[in-house]
């Protein structure tokens, strides 16, 4: 399973300031004729407007973006019980981020799967399809799409608002070269099917001196 089966979305705050008046407060004279010629005349009160108390705004929540994630780019390698698992992953470009994952046990290929991250107007979405080693798909339909529905520094949560598995796939970030793919099946029957996968980044081979 890879990160983005087992994978945010952060929102904007909008406060209106709504604007209340202040009624002017005044003093009259009461009952007509009491007040005689030698009487000081009344004068009106009016209260001195008062400044509304201010509003403070919280600061906007920045939008995630594929440069949130550009740290997944690069060869990482982690285990399933006796299953290795390998991904890489390209640095973001154009808006998209694309990258391959395979399964294997035993020195045999299980599963291959071809997926990529596409950073649109509406927020992030993570397209995944599963082959088999001759490029058989598995999802006949097309691709299992899932969204970006929140994150924070450390994880982004996607989720499956449709058909197909996973419904959910969480990414968590331990550190620069360590992170945990969480990939949650959700059969119409049964119970929750959960797979954690810990990724440890490859470090590129120097290159061979002639």
């Amino acid at each position: 399973m890879t990160i983005l089966k087992t994978i945010q979305f952060a929102g904007i705050i909008l406060l209106l300031q709504v604007a209340i008046p202040l009624a002017a407060l005044g003093q009259h004279p009461t009952g007509a004729g009491t007040a005689s010629l030698q009487d000081p005349p009344q004068e009106t009160a009016t209260a001195a407007p008062t400044a509304p108390a201010p509003i403070n705004h919280p600061a906007p929540v920045p939008k995630t973006t594929l440069a949130d994630l550009a740290w997944l780019a690069g060869r990482w390698q982690g285990s399933w019980g006796p299953r290795v698992a390998q991904q890489v992953s390209t640095a973001p470009k154009a808006g998209v981020m694309m990258g391959t994952f395979q399964l294997a046990e035993d020195d045999k290929t299980l599963v291959l799967e071809l997926f990529t991250m596409v950073e649109e107007p509406e927020g992030i979405t993570l397209h995944l399809r599963h082959f088999t080693p001759s490029l058989v798909a598995w999802e006949k339909p097309g691709p299992t799409i899932l969204n970006l529905a929140s994150a924070d520094p450390k994880s982004f949560v996607f989720e499956n608002p449709l058909d197909g598995q996973p419904k959910h796939a969480i990414i968590t970030r331990i550190d620069a070269d360590t992170y945990v793919s969480r990939s949650e099946v959700v059969p119409e029957k049964g119970e929750l099917k959960v797979t954690e996968i810990t990724y440890h980044r490859q470090k590129e081979a120097p290159p061979a001196r002639h």
